[in-house]
C-alpha cells in the first residue's frame, strides 16, 4: 500500500481534495480533446507530461468517462490476429502493467491469463495461427488442449456433451482486467495535474473552418479557438467527423454485457468463446461480468434485451453447467464503432488541424495507453509514429487494410 492511501486511511477528518478542479472555458487552446473518456484523457496526459504541451481543453458533453469507457468489460489484451495490430496491443498491455505507479493510483490491473477456446478444426488452425503470429512478435500465447484448460479452469465442461465440445484453446497468460473507472479517473487527475483544462457538461455542436482547415470548436457554452482538434469520441466519431466534412467508414453498433450476483472466487481466468460468442471473467467482488457479440443491427439504443439474455445465458451454460443456480442482476450496451476492417482509425484527416482517433469497434479500452501516447506524439511532432501508420485514414483508398476480424470472437 502506498504511503498516500495510508495517510489518507488515518487522516479521517480531512475531506479528500477533488481529483480534479473545474475551470473556466478559456476562448483558445492550443488543443481541444473532444470526448473525455480514457483515449481522450490518456492524450491529454501525455502531451502535458512528455511533450510539455499543456494548454489543452479536454470536452466531454456528459462526465467524465460516461461512454465507452465506463461501459466496457475491462478486459486487456495483446493476443490479436495481424503483425501490427500485436506490436500496438503489446505496447499497450506493456503501459497498463506500469500504469499504477505513473498515475500514482491504484487501477487493480489482474493478469490472470484469457483463454479464446477453439471447438472446430477449422478454429484450432486459427489459434494456432495467432499464437505464431503472437511469439513471432514476442507476445505470450500458446496453443493448449482439454487437460490443461480444465487444470486452469476447473468448472468448465470439457467433455463430448456439450453441442460445441471443446478442442484446444489459444492461452494469453498477460491478458487481464483491470478497474475501468480507476484508469480514467487516474488519467484525468494527472492531467488537470499538468495543467490540462477539463470541461464536463460541454457539448460539442459545430467545427468552425477557415481555408480547410479547423480553427475553433462550437459548443453550447460558446466557442473555443483551437490550434489542433482530436476527435476522440466513441459512437458519435461519424458525428463529429461529419461537422469538419470529414467521411468516416463507420458504422456504430449497440454491444450489451450483464453481471450476475456476487459469488464466491472460483474463476481465475477470463474465457471467450468464438463459436458461441460468449465471454467470462469474474470480478474481483466475485460477480460473473459476461457479453457477447454486437447487436446484429446498427443503433445508437444502450438498452438491454431479452434475446441477448436468452442467448448469453444458453451458450454460457453449454461451458458451465455449474452457472445454473446464478442470477443475472443488471445489464447494459455500450456503443462499438466498427469499420471495414474491424481496425482503428487514428492520425491526420484531409482537413488541417482536424485528428482522429475513433473506430475502436470492441478493442478501444484495451488500447486507451498506447493511443493516448502516440496520438500525443503525433500532435507534438507533426509525424505520424510507425506504430500508428498502419491504422492511418487514407487506408481505405490506398487498399492496405489490417484486417482483425476474428480477433475479438465475439465482438463481430
Amino acid at each position: 500500500m502506498s504511503l498516500k492511501l495510508l495517510k489518507q486511511a488515518l487522516n479521517t477528518a480531512a475531506p479528500l481534495p477533488r481529483m480534479w478542479r473545474a475551470r473556466e472555458l478559456k476562448d483558445h487552446y492550443d488543443v481541444v480533446i473532444i470526448g473525455g473518456g480514457a483515449h481522450g484523457l490518456a492524450c491529454a496526459y501525455y502531451l502535458a507530461k512528455d511533450h510539455g504541451i499543456t494548454d489543452v481543453a479536454v470536452l466531454e458533453k456528459s462526465y467524465i468517462g460516461s461512454g465507452g469507457s465506463g461501459r466496457n468489460t475491462t478486459i486487456i489484451r495483446s493476443n490479436y490476429l495481424t503483425p501490427e495490430g500485436v506490436r500496438f496491443y503489446d505496447e499497450s498491455v506493456k503501459l497498463y502493467e506500469e500504469m499504477a505507479a505513473e498515475l500514482d493510483f491504484n487501477v487493480m490491473f489482474s493478469q490472470r491469463g484469457h483463454l479464446t477456446l477453439a471447438h472446430t478444426d477449422a478454429a484450432v488452425r486459427t489459434m494456432r495461427r495467432r499464437a505464431e503470429v503472437n511469439r513471432l512478435q514476442g507476445v505470450d500465447s500458446r496453443l493448449i488442449w482439454p487437460d490443461e484448460i480444465k487444470r486452469l479452469c476447473p468448472p468448465i465442461d470439457i467433455s463430448d456433451h456439450p453441442r460445441y465440445p471443446i478442442q484446444a484453446a489459444l492461452y494469453h497468460p498477460p491478458g487481464g482486467v483491470i478497474r475501468h473507472d480507476a484508469v480514467v479517473w487516474g488519467y484525468a487527475a494527472q492531467a488537470d495535474a499538468g495543467g490540462v483544462h477539463l470541461h464536463q457538461q460541454t457539448r460539442v455542436t459545430g467545427l468552425q473552418m477557415e481555408g480547410g482547415r479547423v480553427v475553433g470548436v462550437e459548443t453550447h457554452r460558446g466557442r473555443i479557438g483551437a490550434g489542433i482538434v482530436l476527435n476522440a469520441t466513441a459512437g458519435w466519431a461519424t458525428t463529429i467527423a461529419d461537422m469538419a466534412g470529414v467521411r468516416l467508414p463507420i458504422t456504430t453498433f449497440p454491444l450489451q454485457a450483464c453481471v450476475t450476483e456476487p459469488l464466491k472466487p472460483f474463476l481465475d481466468v477470463i474465457i471467450v468463446s468464438g463459436s458461441l460468442h460468449v465471454y467470462v471473467s469474474q470480478s474481483d467482488r466475485g460477480e460473473l461480468v459476461m457479453g457477447a457479440a454486437v447487436d446484429p443491427f446498427a443503433s445508437y439504443a444502450l438498452r438491454g434485451s431479452l434475446s441477448f439474455i436468452e442467448g448469453i445465458a444458453g451458450h454460457m451454460l453449454e461451458l458451465f453447467p455449474s452457472f445454473a443456480p446464478a442470477r443475472i442482476m443488471r445489464l447494459w450496451a455500450g456503443l462499438c464503432d466498427m469499420t471495414p476492417d474491424y481496425s482503428p482509425i487514428m492520425g491526420f484527416t484531409p482537413v488541417e488541424g482536424f485528428l482522429v482517433d475513433v473506430g475502436w469497434g470492441t478493442y478501444g479500452f484495451k488500447a486507451a495507453p498506447v493511443s493516448g501516447k502516440r496520438m500525443a506524439e503525433l500532435i507534438a511532432s507533426g509525424q505520424t509514429p510507425d506504430l500508428l501508420r498502419p491504422f492511418r485514414l487514407s487506408r481505405f483508398a490506398e487498399h492496405d487494410l489490417v484486417g482483425e476480424k476474428g480477433a475479438a470472437s465475439v465482438g463481430h
